[in-house]
């Protein structure tokens, strides 16, 4: 059975403090320092918003700042959750 994977959109999340983020022709990769994991993101567009983030009270705030419409925010939604998973992402305090 397939878990099935959620991120709460009404909360404030940022990089864990253990990653870092190196930017790449592709997209980017993400490499956790604690756990050792390495996640590549192939969409410049998630790139931008896990970038952005800490820059907004909420992801689904972060999400609609790149320009997202309704449509495709729970494919955003999915990729966060598995950043969030992977502890990539955390709760952080929100910027407002």
């Amino acid at each position: 059975m397939r878990r099935v994977l959620t991120v709460d959109l009404d909360t404030g999340w940022k990089l864990h403090p253990q990653v870092a983020l190196r930017p790449e022709p592709f997209g980017a990769l993400l490499y956790h320092f604690g756990t050792r994991k390495l996640s590549f993101l192939k969409n410049r567009t998630i790139v931008e918003i896990v970038r952005a983030l800490p820059d907004h009270p909420d992801a689904r705030t972060a999400i609609r700042a790149a320009g997202i419409d309704e449509a495709q925010v729970d494919t955003y939604a999915r990729a966060l959750a598995t950043l969030a998973d992977s502890k990539m992402i955390v709760p952080g305090a929100s910027a407002a």
